[in-house]
């Protein structure tokens, strides 16, 4: 049984016809759903007029006079699409709903079908339903095929969004980007924060920069925020690429064919955006401003373990001749050994690379610190001690050593807020 419903009726052309069939179909759904539905709803424009045998000026005019409203439907109308449904998704995660069914026309199903794809992801299960009403709509033209849409049809939908989301506000203030003075002109980087992006599921919100099937921002919201970020930053969103994480220490070097999966990227060429993203596992980036090449790195407890930070640094000595004395790395924030534990025979990979990485050993599940993991490794590994930043031993720390979990109101976190996590990223590109 559906937990909500939702009765599409979006460009209604109105006629006294369609009033008496709509009242019925109402009422229908309220005898079905109203004792297991927790929302039942009412999609509709509020910039069309009806036909003349209407008495009433719009579709929000003419629902609003419908008795079956005093059923407990909700009416949600706006003269974008786009804006409808965002505005019924937030609802349903409001109530943490994700079983809908949705009561719609033959002619809009495949239409509805591209919204929903592009503003859900696969946490929501959807179900559909025949409406029995010729809605005739006026904004957008009907397929030819009743199961497709057109290329331009695609193209309106996408546009509808983007103009929506690129509307709203941001929230929790405008975008905050955390820097390292370790890092010249030469190149634009960042680490991201929680504040100033759109998503608003709490342990999303607001500055999220990754969609997957298994988080509820869909990939939309998720652009939107990088288009802020991008902007904020001074870089080109059309001009940005993210590791693909595997866990592991592969790096793709950009303009080599891209492996499905990898931890690393390295770059020389000029205003493209490289960036890692991080929730808990820490984005790294390197800079070498003698060859002006770059590279970022994904190090979670497994990739540091197997050399990710490494890797990354010596893909750019190989590619681009870069000497390990004029390369810069910068640690960005990650969880720390204050709240982020491993069972005893993960964390012993640690205790052997050197006993500071660990606390309290003996115990099943002792605190395990990568970011002193990370730094113990590039320092055997040639980096200068001086040309690292982002720990305690940093000479100007900027908030780069903070734990993610320990702060709630500038980082996303794993560890503290379970699977629906957000994710933050460092990112840097070479200026044109």
């Amino acid at each position: 049984m559906a937990e909500a419903v939702l009765i599409d009726i979006f460009g209604l052309k109105l006629n006294s016809q369609i009033n008496c069939m709509l009242l019925k179909t109402l009422n229908a759904v309220h005898y079905l759903h109203a004792t297991n539905a927790k929302f039942l709803c009412i999609m509709c424009g509020h910039n069309l007029k009806c036909e003349n045998d209407c008495e009433h000026d719009s579709e929000l005019e003419m629902i609003n006079s419908l008795p079956a409203l005093q059923m407990g439907f909700e009416v949600i109308s706006n003269s974008s699409m786009a804006a409808v449904l965002y505005t019924v998704k937030q609802k349903l995660d409001e109530k943490n709903l994700d079983s809908i069914k949705i009561m719609t026309t033959l002619q809009r199903k495949a239409l509805m079908k591209v919204f929903i794809d592009q503003l859900f992801t696969d946490v929501y299960h959807f179900e559909f339903e025949d409406l029995p009403l010729d809605l005739g709509e006026s904004h957008i033209k009907e397929s030819i095929e009743l199961n497709s849409v057109t290329n331009q049809e695609l193209e309106e939908i996408q546009n509808d969004i983007k103009t929506y989301l690129r509307s709203l506000p941001g929230l929790k203030g405008e975008p905050i980007i955390l820097t390292s003075s370790l890092i010249p002109d030469t190149f634009i980087h960042g680490f991201t924060t929680r504040t100033g992006g759109i998503s608003y599921i709490p342990t999303l919100s607001s500055f999220n920069l990754f969609s997957s099937t298994k988080r509820k921002d869909p990939k939309a919201v998720v652009q939107e925020n990088l288009c802020r970020l991008a902007q904020a930053a001074g870089f080109n969103p059309e001009k940005f690429h993210h590791i693909k994480t595997d866990h592991a220490n592969g790096v793709w070097i950009m303009g080599k064919k891209e492996p499905n999966l990898y931890d690393g990227i390295t770059t020389n060429q000029s205003g493209v955006a490289i960036a890692a993203l991080g929730a808990d596992c820490m984005p790294l980036i390197f800079a070498d401003p003698t060859k002006k090449a770059c590279g970022v790195a994904h190090s979670g407890w497994r990739g540091t373990l197997l050399g990710v930070a490494m890797a990354t640094v010596n893909a750019l000595v190989a590619e681009y001749g870069c000497h390990l004395e004029d390369i810069l790395v910068v640690m960005g924030p990650s969880v720390g050994p204050c709240c982020f534990t491993l069972p005893r025979d993960s964390a012993k990979a640690f205790h052997n690379l050197d006993p500071r990485c660990v606390r309290l050993f003996d115990s099943p599940n002792p605190y395990v610190d990568i970011r002193k993991a990370t730094r113990i490794l590039l320092e055997r590994g040639g980096i200068l001690p001086q040309n690292i930043q982002g720990d305690s031993k940093s000479d100007q720390n900027q908030n780069l050593d903070l734990c993610t979990s320990c702060h709630p109101d500038m980082f996303f976190s794993h560890v503290r807020d379970g699977i629906n996590f957000g994710s933050q990223m460092g990112f840097i590109l070479i200026r044109e």
